[in-house]
């Protein structure tokens, strides 16, 4: 069994993007720091955990059902993004530029993986669009799975008569030509607009 100190720096670097060193610092910073740190994080995390629950409209993690995004009166109802997972929901909303309501489909299309469309919520999504939305936007992950997912929910949606659109791509605000990549290159000149 290993000792509290080992475990803890071996259960922080089974986090996503947290290595073994990452964890090793946070441990030490959290052990030889106030208790209270310590204490509030291993609260907050209970908290979170005992209290998120998927949203019965759109699935998106949340601590009510449904979610504050779908009872709010202030979203526009007849646009849904469909994004992958909740991760991706919470980018949006940080931006603060979509006012419309969500719909996570809970991961992508991977035959190779074993993830077949009825193992993901599309026909939630197919239900969702009988109630007057007039476009969905398909905001999945530019891989392959991604773009595989987007191409089979367009195909679905089409002859509902409702507009799919995609997520813009192209080369980031700030970036030079002479460091993108050949797709991200042709992504931007395909998706030119009129200056």
């Amino acid at each position: 069994m290993l000792d509290p100190f080992a475990r803890l720096i071996n259960e922080l670097s089974r986090l996503p993007g947290i290595g073994k060193k990452t964890a090793q610092r946070l441990a030490y910073y959290m052990v030889t720091s106030d208790s209270t740190l310590a204490y509030d994080l291993s609260d907050a995390i209970r908290q979170a955990k005992d209290s998120a629950v998927p949203c019965s409209v759109c699935f998106n993690i949340s601590s009510t059902d449904p979610c504050e995004i779908c009872s709010s009166a202030s979203r526009d109802t007849s646009i849904i993004l469909v994004v992958q997972d909740a991760k991706d929901l919470a980018a949006i909303e940080r931006a603060r530029t979509y006012n419309g309501l969500y719909h996570v489909l809970g991961g992508a299309i991977s035959p190779l993986s074993g993830i077949k469309p009825e193992n993901l919520r599309v026909s939630e999504l197919v239900s969702r669009l009988q109630s007057g939305v007039g476009e969905v936007i398909l905001a999945t992950s530019t891989s392959i799975e991604g773009e595989t997912t987007a191409v089979y929910l367009a195909r679905l949606i089409e002859p509902l008569g409702i507009k799919a659109t995609r997520l813009a791509r192209g080369l980031p605000i700030g970036a030079e030509l002479e460091y993108a990549d050949p797709s991200t290159l042709l992504s931007a000149i395909e998706g030119r607009k009129p200056v």
